[in-house]
């Protein structure tokens, strides 16, 4: 899932499309969306 970096509305089209904007606000930038998982690493 990934979402627009200014309006932080979810993308609804193919991401891998070439040319893809956001269709709320225009923008053509975007991040993917993780978890709030956390993990823990064990010292050696």
């Amino acid at each position: 899932m990934y979402k627009c970096s200014k309006c932080k509305e979810p993308v609804r089209t193919n991401v891998n499309m070439v040319g893809l904007q956001c269709e709320k606000c225009g923008s053509k930038v975007f991040y993917k969306e993780r978890p709030n998982v956390r993990k823990s690493i064990k010292g050696r």
